[in-house]
């Protein structure tokens, strides 16, 4: 049974106000918002089945139900960046993604970006050459935040590299050494 977007939103808003089920969730099957379904996610290449409330985010169930936990949760309010990670290679806010809008899509998370054979990203090795972390904790949600702001083709300039990673904050204001970092794996990802 496929859950729509639409069902997930309109029963989402009907449990918030505390009405009945709207007619066209409950003619797609849908048991309800607060019901547990399988999903079948597709995380750094591997296929993991679980079954999941409807209302579990990315983050929660990358970290509560794979033992994923390198994505943090930093405000759990989309502010922050800490819980970003790559879906279908763009940039997401894992802590506002509903885990059941993301089924038959590839999940990249932080665990996933070195090599098989153990051997770094570009990105990876740049933050540890350029020192681009000093407690750690957004350093995830950095990583692959710049991955993406490379690929994206946003990494042209310091500035541009500083509005396109605004998004994700830094409490150590580690900001200069994130953008030497990011100029120092773009040049390696661009000739990759």
């Amino acid at each position: 049974m496929e859950i729509t977007r639409r069902a997930v939103l309109s029963g989402a808003a009907a449990f918030a106000a505390g009405l009945q089920m709207p007619a066209q969730a409950r003619s797609e099957g849908w048991a309800g918002v607060s019901g547990s379904v399988p999903v079948k996610l597709q995380v750094n290449g591997s296929t993991h089945e679980v079954v999941l409330d409807t209302r579990v985010t990315v983050l929660d169930a990358l970290r509560d139900h794979l033992q994923l936990t390198g994505s943090k949760k930093g405000c759990d309010q989309g502010q922050c960046g800490a819980c970003t990670v790559l879906i279908d290679g763009r940039r997401v806010l894992s802590c506002l993604t509903l885990a059941v809008a993301v089924q038959g899509k590839n999940i990249l998370t932080i665990e996933g970006l070195a090599a098989p054979d153990g051997r770094l990203h570009p990105m990876q090795q740049a933050f540890i050459d350029q020192d681009g972390f000093q407690c750690g904790y957004c350093t995830p949600g950095q990583i692959l935040s710049a991955v993406a702001c490379v690929q994206e083709g946003h990494a042209k300039t310091d500035g541009e590299i500083r509005e396109y990673m605004s998004g994700n904050l830094c409490r150590c204001a580690a900001y200069p050494k994130i953008v030497a970092a990011i100029k120092q794996a773009r040049e390696q990802m661009s000739a990759a």
